[in-house]
């Protein structure tokens, strides 16, 4: 007889900066990695070799990281929270090591793992839940439900997925937590703002660093001053979706330019890239709906989502998820190159970013791995297992580095986030090259 499920408790224990800032971010890396001889990284060369070289015995299992152990801290250190955990982790953005946003999707009931029981109703040797295996997914636990109520027009109710307060709390859905992972400031006077939270930023050529949520539910962006005490703008029609100049059909991403120029992957259903200016003005979009999974034409999108741009050259790099592959455009939609990211499955790349030496970082909820390519296409390396373990992954939905070159992962699956340092040696090339925020000084 299967053991009961129980509540766990409370735990014990500007233009033209580009060239100038890549080769500043490389002896910036190449300084986390002092005394491992290796010589400053070629982001257009494979590395080759161990992440850190000499290193005896063991394998590159999180790559050229570590992983930070009890980062976050758990959700029960908080007042009334012994027996909540996180929900599906959205995003993350490390504005500074001490200043982290985590985006996730309410809270879920910290539950005792139920002991292994067979099912023989559904098949010889069946057991749940299986040995090594986890036994709840965050992704289908939390909020939201259905996009649309009964009618087909107005928002759903959320109550599909579960009861309020039993099966999940709609609360902290921003956490801003310090470098040992405690939260720090409290945001949930938005929560109720939010109904699915997709992506967090801060631009990293606004002075004011506004923080921006986009919303895909609410076929939404919000911009937040940077203490979270005000909204400043939101763009797009709540909780009405389209296509014109004026709404979005659930968004997912957003990238800038060096002038504040930014453009938006939207997304879920729309098949389309939207151009802004600085102020948040619509400037043009471009993209058609593609036969999903098999589509090759350029231009065509399913599932749009991902986006990134390259500062020097402002071309703009779409994550065509559904064809499993990126496509590459002029800032005014113009396509230009577009390569795949391997057998469709398992791969399956949930976002991108472009770091400070030209390098494009993938992460693959297919393959559990975080995989490098050259802006070209050319694949650099990969890294990263399966694992609800700390340090493995499970679909990794945002990533981040701080100014200290500390990595950060949040995750849908999985729930919550992670955080990952420099291995002591490790080869520069092997790691995501440190964020250049020229706006910031």
């Amino acid at each position: 007889m299967r053991d009961p499920i129980v509540p766990r408790s409370r735990r014990q224990a500007g233009a033209g900066w580009g060239a100038v800032t890549r080769l500043g971010a490389v002896a910036a890396v190449l300084a986390l990695g002092a005394g491992c001889g290796a010589p400053v990284p070629d982001p257009a060369a494979a590395p080759s070799g161990a992440a850190v070289p000499g290193e005896k015995g063991g394998q590159d299992v999180f790559g050229a990281y570590e992983v930070v152990p009890d980062w976050p801290r758990p959700l029960s250190d908080l007042p009334a929270h012994d027996d909540w955990t996180f929900g599906a982790g959205q995003s993350v953005f490390a504005e500074r090591p001490d200043r982290v946003f985590i985006l996730q999707r309410g809270e879920l009931p910290d539950l005792e793992r139920p002991a292994t029981i067979r099912l023989p109703q559904l098949g010889p040797s069946i057991e749940f839940p299986m040995f090594r295996l986890p036994w709840r997914d965050a992704t289908t636990a939390s909020p939201p439900g259905a996009l649309f109520g009964p009618d087909g027009v107005s928002p759903g109710d959320d109550l599909d997925v579960g009861r309020p307060g039993v099966d999940y709390r709609w609360e902290h859905t921003i956490l801003v937590v310090n470098a040992e992972g405690r939260v720090v400031e409290d945001w949930t006077r938005w929560d109720a703002m939010l109904r699915r939270p997709h992506a967090v930023y801060i631009s990293p050529y606004d002075p004011e660093k506004h923080v921006w949520i986009v919303d895909d539910y609410r076929h939404a962006i919000f911009k937040l001053t940077n203490d979270g005490r005000e909204l400043v703008q939101t763009i797009g029609v709540l909780d009405e979706p389209g296509d014109d100049d004026a709404h979005f059909f659930r968004p997912t991403f957003m990238a800038w330019l060096p002038d504040g120029t930014f453009f938006v992957a939207d997304g879920y259903t729309n098949t389309r890239v939207v151009k802004f200016d600085r102020d948040g003005r619509f400037l043009m979009a471009w993209g058609e709906r593609g036969e999903a999974g098999r589509e090759t034409r350029p231009g065509y999108f399913n599932n749009v989502h991902g986006i990134a741009t390259d500062p020097e050259t402002r071309r703009v790099f779409v994550n065509d998820r559904a064809n499993g592959r990126v496509q590459v455009f002029d800032e005014h939609g113009v396509y230009l190159d577009e390569w795949s990211f391997g057998a469709r499955p398992p791969s399956d790349v949930h976002m991108f970013v472009i770091t400070s030496d030209g390098a494009l970082w993938a992460a693959d909820r297919g393959t559990s791995k975080i995989l490098k390519y050259s802006l070209d296409g050319t694949f650099l390396y990969g890294f990263g297992t399966w694992g609800t373990f700390p340090g493995g992954f499970w679909g990794v939905h945002g990533m981040s580095v701080d100014q200290a070159g500390n990595l950060y992962v949040a995750e849908v699956d999985r729930g919550g986030a992670q955080k990952f340092r420099p291995r002591a040696g490790a080869n520069p090339a092997l790691l995501l090259a440190t964020p250049i925020n020229p706006a910031w000084d």
